[in-house]
């Protein structure tokens, strides 16, 4: 990505509608509204909306609106431009080629965001806070980066920076004055600012579960035996009849994954095959892919018929045993002590599963939380390499280790969590996070 020249994008979906955009930014781009563009009244403004049409060859193409922002006062820090014209596959891809023609390029992947960043107009955890909030699902997931939008775990990261840098600086001057001893008292206050530091790490650490479940959703697998109601608990849930129920068995040959927001969160529920032994081959794929659902969840939703006498299954972490067609059952009628009694025909018990089911992967109190952490994996893994940099350096202080060997470790702390930020970053890095980013962003 060359940073000097100026790019161009469609920054809206593919398809019909009321408007596409187009999206110019660099330095050419007053160079070439002034070629394509003529305004039906007064000259554009920065940040007003001008009326005018695109032409070519003397010819009119579309009647559109402009808006134009000046360097350093736009979205990328650069000279921005965007034309919202009438929404159409053909009309806006023949714009674009109509501004690339005049000196302009086909922005990359995430381009338009990675400038910002390189332009110091975000860092790298609000860039990051754009797409989530383009693929949040649920309301809770937007408002998570909503709140990274605004830079509050940017803020976060930095201070924990801050903190480190003053570590290393006391240190290193004591190794710069070697006849200068450091004495207890220095030491353990030392020793006590990394340890709140680490601390505080962890404190950030502890919502990486939370950050994924907001962002990827809580993966549950509905598991049990043919006809106890794991298609009727799915519809429920959804509901919608989305899977076929019926009372013969076998009739679930292979998974179905749908995705329900309940309480805020999002949950990908799979409805497996029964587990049975078969002899057709089908229906023995089926279990075998339940199989598969049943590692690869966070929760299993054990469904059994509470109108039949049967051993309940042993669980494991995370699985939930759902006894299914309470409604069938005459009062009074035993129920295995763990079980949580629904009804799929009735809905009765679903509010109970569903708080049951947040409970267990430790998202209950999302919902009410002021303002919510939501780390992602790459944020994770550098929060960990920081603190395990930390951890060294107090072991290397509490064991009177050489001052230089606890310095080096502060530093890997300092760098891992400036890359958090971008504080240090390589192109590697701004490569892989900006590629994910859609056309246009």
């Amino acid at each position: 990505m060359n940073g000097g020249d100026t790019i161009a994008a469609i920054a809206t979906p593919p398809g019909e509608g009321a408007i596409a955009l187009i999206r110019i930014s660099g330095p050419e781009t007053p160079k070439i509204l002034s070629a394509i563009f003529k305004p039906a009244g007064k000259p554009a403004s920065p940040r007003f909306a001008t009326l005018g049409t695109i032409h070519e060859s003397g010819e009119t193409r579309d009647e559109v609106l402009l808006t134009t922002f000046r360097a350093p006062s736009s979205f990328t820090g650069e000279d921005v431009a965007e034309i919202a014209c009438h929404g159409g596959v053909l009309l806006a891809a023949h714009i674009l080629k109509l501004i690339l023609r005049h000196g302009a390029r086909a922005a990359d992947p995430g381009e338009f965001s990675q400038r910002a960043f390189i332009n110091g107009k975000m860092d790298l955890t609000r860039a990051e806070a754009v797409m989530d909030i383009i693929r949040a699902r649920t309301p809770l997931a937007l408002r998570a980066a909503a709140h990274q939008l605004e830079g509050r775990l940017g803020d976060e990261i930095l201070a924990l920076r801050n903190q480190v840098l003053t570590t290393v600086a006391h240190l290193e001057a004591w190794i710069d004055f070697p006849d200068e001893d450091i004495d207890p008292a220095s030491g353990k206050a030392l020793m006590d600012q990394i340890q709140g530091t680490l601390s505080n790490i962890q404190t950030l650490l502890a919502s990486a579960d939370e950050g994924r479940v907001l962002r990827e959703g809580v993966r549950v697998a509905i598991v049990g035996s043919p006809n106890a109601g794991k298609s009727s608990l799915l519809n429920r849930l959804l509901g919608m009849e989305r899977a076929i129920v019926s009372a013969i068995p076998g009739t679930t040959r292979d998974t179905i994954e749908e995705r329900a927001c309940l309480h805020g969160i999002l949950f990908r529920l799979t409805d497996t095959a029964g587990l049975r032994e078969t002899s057709d081959p089908v229906e023995q794929e089926g279990v075998a892919r339940s199989g598969r659902a049943l590692e690869q969840a966070d929760i299993v939703l054990h469904v059994i018929d509470a109108t039949l006498s049967i051993d309940p299954p042993q669980l494991a972490d995370r699985e939930l045993l759902v006894a299914n067609k309470c409604d069938l059952l005459a009062p009074g009628a035993n129920l295995p002590i763990r079980a949580l009694r629904i009804s799929s025909r009735t809905g009765e018990g679903l509010e109970m599963l569903v708080n049951a089911m947040l409970e267990t992967v430790g998202v209950a109190h999302l919902g009410s939380s002021p303002t919510l952490a939501a780390i992602n994996s790459r944020h994770q893994a550098l929060l960990e390499k920081a603190a395990s940099a930390l951890t060294r350096a107090l072991t290397l202080l509490e064991t009177k280790e050489p001052a230089e060997l606890a310095a080096v470790e502060l530093r890997a702390s300092l760098d891992a969590l400036g890359q958090i930020v971008g504080a240090t970053d390589t192109e590697d890095i701004l490569g892989e996070i900006f590629s994910r980013f859609c056309i246009g962003k």
